[in-house]
């Protein structure tokens, strides 16, 4: 038998862990054995022997031959006859008596049965499996079928055999929704949570989002991009982030707008609360902070959203008007999934309230799985509970679903553009509901970057690649089609996730990770039909290192590249690329949550944060940076000036433009307006002169990440004259 090591290499190689990875610097870093073997673990496979391994590595490859029939299989559309394969064992003098049966069933229900005998079917390959015969058989269902998802029963029959099998079948279309292809147009992107106004209760939410999605639409924009929308635990500092949410299928209460809620309007309970001195007292705090509160924002709106549920229930659900068989409508099409998600909030409430327990990991065992005894018991006795959870769900997506409504209504050919986070915590409703997929003591990254030099660690598990593929992608194809919902695009958070995660073991620094390989095309087949079936454009975020492959894989399915200004150079000269060298199917933009905005970027903010938190690793890499920034200011410039788009008030020396920036920073929009890119993303916080970026990456609570709001009220934005400005330049230009 190979020695321990050589068959560890074997097995990492089977599950798809890539033995090496290069950094953004250049250097390469082989994945230590301890790292594998962590991942293989996680896998949920053997390690301990090379015993172990081998055994793994032979079910491994033997897995296919021994069942009839792949339990999930994703087949692009081709409009010919459905091509399958089976795997069967067979004695000598069998074949003759070969049958094979075959149900196929749509979502309808409707079924179309197949019959195959010898003279039917194609062997491809014959093998030994533990000392019995086995065939590969390829059949030809003589049906062209459309994209969609369908049910395959098969029977196999022999003189000596008998076995049945059963598949998920996936058809999926060549590419994603891409409307008009020749249209072009713009959109705001707004941190919604920051939006201040003298209306919201200390942070953003859908009054906010209504009324700058109907400006925009005014000034001619196409589309409103928000942050992710995730249920949050709202309590800092590891519970604010949008990007790590306690869920991807379902949103956070404290976007709802609590002045369209109308049981909150008419409840005296309610309105008993909201006039409260103490209520009002706190609500003023809020909204006069310069950074939010999401603890005390969630407080007050839960106080007064279970005063209004309570309405509902006396006044509307027990008596069954037509309010509430709208609230039964929308709970019955979320179906179970919206009873797990009420389930799983009654029982983190009580946990919080007995043990201050959040993480479903730390409940008790009997808890940590929804078909447990005592979680049953626990659904059947507190279905009021349940369904205030429901509730509140249902209030966003009416609101959400109303926004969206009306920004297509007022012409806008995209409406709310939505940001998918790439995972969701360890501890939330997400890996509860799907915890045997998941991969436990994992936790997914990014290897060292420029900006963030010692890597980075998200503090989420990641999905099994192998343990998905089994499961049908349910949870994959439940996270893309709710986070499509009243949506006209939809971006995908790093994007390399669908091809190879950055995995880390726990307790590892992020540079002894490894990748892991993910079934990209089976992946992005799925994303392609929930788009076209939606109706909803795919932005797939492929910023950082990823390779030319993986970007002609998402050019193939037509999902558009995410290409930002800042990075958009003509490598290994830094100079900035002319607008016409950007790709058209892509969305452009200057800067995101992550990254300084214009006017941080040219006071050179993001460095002096970097700097006061200690976040170089060495003193050389910070005045190479400050180096760099001087550069790329007048590269910058340069760029202008041979668009013919440099006022002629602008000298060429970066020191000059302080005074200037609010021209500049138009300027440099309309540069990018020149592009032939599909979309193109304006940052409200470029606009209105924000200094600070939203988020810095490689930090927690050491900088203000996602409490910062924006320096003016939106009352006084829509105000700005810079934005018809800017509306104007864009029009100018085709937009």
């Amino acid at each position: 038998m190979p020695a321990y090591e050589e068959l560890l290499d074997e097995l990492s190689d089977l599950y798809g862990i890539v033995p090496e990875y290069c950094d953004i610097f250049g250097n390469r870093h082989a994945a230590p054995a301890s790292t594998k073997i962590s991942i293989l673990k996680a896998m949920k496979l053997r390690t301990g022997s090379a015993d172990d391994l081998h055994l793994e590595i032979t079910r491994k490859r033997t897995r296919q031959w021994k069942r009839l029939i792949d339990p999930t299989m994703v087949i692009p559309v081709t409009g010919q006859p459905l091509e399958l394969i089976v795997h069967a064992p067979v004695r000598e003098g069998d074949e003759k008596s070969v049958i094979i049966k075959c149900a196929l069933i749509d979502e309808s229900g409707r079924r179309e049965l197949f019959s195959f005998d010898l003279s039917d079917i194609e062997i491809v390959e014959r093998k030994v499996i533990e000392d019995v015969p086995h065939l590969k058989i390829r059949l030809l269902l003589k049906t062209a079928k459309e994209i969609g998802y369908y049910d395959l029963d098969v029977l196999y029959t022999s003189s000596s055999f008998g076995m049945t099998g059963h598949a998920k079948v996936i058809i999926t279309p060549e590419t994603c929704y891409i409307p008009g292809e020749k249209d072009r147009t713009w959109g705001l992107c707004v941190n919604l949570y920051s939006l201040t106004s003298a209306r919201n209760w200390g942070i953003g939410d859908f009054g906010e989002l209504r009324a700058i999605g109907e400006w925009t639409a005014g000034l001619g924009g196409g589309f409103i991009g928000i942050n992710p929308l995730h249920v949050l635990p709202n309590r800092p500092p590891n519970g604010i982030s949008p990007y790590s949410p306690l869920s991807r299928l379902f949103k956070n209460f404290i976007y709802i707008d609590m002045e369209s809620v109308p049981e909150a309007i008419v409840s005296n309970e309610a309105q008993a609360v909201v006039v409260w001195t103490g209520f009002q007292k706190e609500l003023k705090e809020l909204r006069a902070s310069a950074v939010i509160d999401y603890e005390k924002v969630a407080r007050l709106k839960a106080g007064v959203l279970r005063r209004a549920f309570d309405y509902f229930y006396d006044n509307h659900y027990l008596n069954n008007t037509p309010r509430a068989a709208d609230f039964r409508l929308y709970a019955e099409a979320a179906g179970e999934l919206l009873e797990d998600f009420a389930l799983f909030s009654a029982l983190q409430e009580h946990f919080m309230s007995v043990s201050k327990t959040a993480s479903w990991r730390d409940w008790p065992e009997e808890y940590r799985k929804k078909t447990g005894t005592r979680a049953n018991e626990f659904r059947m006795s507190n279905e009021k509970a349940m369904l205030y959870h429901k509730y509140v769900q249902w209030l966003i997506d009416d609101q959400h679903g109303e926004i969206a409504n009306r920004l297509i209504t007022l012409g806008m050919p995209v409406g709310l553009y939505h940001d998918l986070a790439i995972g969701s915590s360890d501890g939330g409703f997400d890996t509860w509901i799907a915890g045997s997929i998941m991969a436990e003591g994992i936790d997914v990254g990014a290897p060292p970057d420029d900006f963030t030099p010692a890597g980075q660690n998200w503090g989420f598990s990641p999905v099994i690649p192998a343990a998905m593929r089994e499961s049908g992608y349910e949870f994959l194809i439940q996270t893309i089609r709710k986070n499509m919902r009243h949506a006209g695009a939809l971006r995908i958070d790093h994007a390399l996730g669908m091809f190879r995660l950055f995995w880390i073991p726990g307790g590892m620094k992020p540079e002894h990770g490894a990748y892991v390989k993910y079934p990209e095309e089976e992946i992005l087949g799925i994303i392609a039909l929930e788009s076209v079936r939606n109706r909803v454009m795919v932005i797939a975020e492929d910023l950082g290192t990823v390779g030319d492959d993986v970007r002609e894989t998402l050019l193939k399915f037509r999902m558009l590249s995410y290409k930002l200004l800042y990075f958009e150079r003509n490598y290994p000269d830094p100079s900035f690329k002319k607008p016409a060298a950007y790709p058209d199917l892509a969305l452009c933009a200057v800067t995101t949550h992550d990254l300084p905005t214009l006017y941080g970027y040219w006071e050179g903010r993001d460095i002096e944060a970097r700097t006061a938190l200690g976040l170089y690793p060495n003193e050389k890499l910070r005045q190479h940076q400050i180096t760099e920034r001087l550069r790329d200011k007048s590269l910058l410039l340069q760029a202008l000036k041979s668009e013919g788009l440099l006022p002629e008030m602008f000298s060429e020396d970066p020191a000059d433009i302080q005074a200037m920036l609010s021209t500049l920073c138009l300027t440099i929009y309309e540069y990018l307006a020149k592009a032939p890119c599909k979309l193109l993303a304006v940052s409200l916080d470029d606009i209105i002169g924000a200094m600070d970026q939203q988020n810095m990456p490689g930090t927690i609570d050491a900088y203000p990440n996602w409490v910062q709001k924006t320096p003016v009220t939106l009352e006084k934005i829509m105000q700005n004259r810079s934005f018809p400005a800017l509306a104007g330049l864009l029009k100018k230009s085709g937009r």
